[in-house]
């Protein structure tokens, strides 16, 4: 919207244009006095006049000056007038910048969520526009801190609370052992066993969180190297083997487009698949089978599917697994030994390989979607191949 002055400052500027108009009158009329005066008191000084107000003509019909009084007239006017334009604009880009720096205030109050809403002319505009693009980074920043304090201070409740749970059963069992608190040796075990379990899982928590915080760092450089998919997928089918069948699943690979190859840091790449595939098989309750697949979209692109027929994650969940942290189970138990950082440790590592990921689940099928380019954007200073 356009800049609406208020009464006062209208009547300001009309005493401004009142004032400096009185002061050029009298102005022109001293000098016209000391002009008329000069001219009667040296002849040729009148002559002069003379010569210079013939040779001058005015308009189309070349109307000379009768008088060197006219000429005088004529200029006055001509300069009065822009002087007079130039306070003008000088009173209005005033109460012009007197509005801004009020808004500013307003503004500096706390009131963040307001910009400055005229329209002016001019580098005023230029002003305005540069204050509100200021005032919206640093109300970004600020959101941007608090969202990050936020987060730091949920890292810590909810690191303090999965690493006291175990630790608090540790502590019990061990004191018991201490004061020699069982019945016999295999009271003993027992204990022991309990106290070994639940330091493994604070030995996974503490992992999870020191990879966790390794692929957060935006500079982590990329081991870069020639990754073949099959030789991975006939790997992971090795390495999960054993414990599907304890699950009573099986793990099959797809890939109608023949060996893909792609650039990948092979132990972070490899990390991707055992997250994944050890979430199917913690949390895919019912289900018989987890499937890898890997298709070739095109020439620079290659999409990785990793699914499981066990329960389905719920539509309002499907939002919130790659959060740190977050269980599809709220009760946050131990008993299947998840920390919650698996998934957000996955999504942070297809990020650094430049690819995508997304989750889609109904009651047939849970699918991870992937997709990564075939070469890395990255700058890297050796590739080797995986086969």
């Amino acid at each position: 919207m356009k800049l609406k002055m208020t009464s006062k400052e209208k009547r300001e500027l009309l005493l401004e244009i009142l004032f400096t108009l009185v002061l050029l009158l009298a102005a022109d009329f001293a000098i016209y006095i000391l002009l008329n005066e000069w001219t009667r008191h040296i002849p040729g000084v009148t002559s002069g006049i003379f010569d210079i107000k013939m040779s001058l003509a005015l308009g189309p019909n070349d109307i000379k000056f009768g008088n060197w009084g006219l000429l005088f007239v004529f200029i006055a006017i001509v300069f009065n007038s822009f002087v007079l334009y130039w306070r003008i604009v000088h009173q209005y880009r005033q109460i012009q910048l007197y509005h801004v720096i009020s808004e500013l205030h307003y503004i500096a109050s706390g009131h963040f969520d307001h910009r400055i809403p005229f329209v002016l002319n001019g580098s005023m505009q230029r002003v305005v526009e540069s204050i509100n693009a200021l005032v919206d980074s640093t109300v970004k920043s600020m959101e941007e801190e608090r969202r990050i304090e936020k987060s730091k201070d949920e890292l810590i409740t909810n690191v303090s609370h999965d690493i006291r749970t175990p630790l608090t059963s540790i502590i019990g069992y061990l004191g018991l052992i201490e004061n020699k608190q069982y019945q016999s040796e295999e009271d003993l075990l027992k204990f022991a066993h309990i106290a070994f379990v639940k330091s493994n899982q604070m030995k996974s928590l503490v992992n999870d969180l020191f990879e966790y915080t390794k692929v957060r760092q935006t500079d982590m450089p990329l081991k870069l190297m020639t990754v073949s998919l099959m030789s991975l997928f006939e790997q992971l089918e090795a390495s999960f083997e054993l414990e599907a069948k304890e699950k009573g699943m099986a793990i099959s690979t797809t890939m109608p487009d023949g060996d893909l190859k792609l650039e990948a840091d092979p132990e972070l790449f490899a990390r991707i698949f055992n997250n994944l595939i050890t979430n199917a098989l913690k949390y895919g309750k019912g289900g018989k089978n987890i499937y890898l697949s890997a298709r070739k979209m095109n020439d620079n692109e290659i999409e990785i599917q990793v699914s499981n027929d066990g329960r389905p994650i719920p539509p309002d969940s499907l939002p919130q697994v790659f959060e740190r942290f977050y269980r599809v189970e709220k009760s946050r138990n131990q008993k299947t030994g998840g920390t919650g950082l698996g998934l957000a440790i996955t999504q942070r590592i297809v990020e650094l390989h430049h690819g995508t990921i997304k989750v889609e689940s109904n009651n047939h099928l849970t699918t991870f979607v992937m997709r990564f380019p075939v070469n890395q954007p990255a700058k890297k200073e050796k590739l080797e191949q995986i086969d």
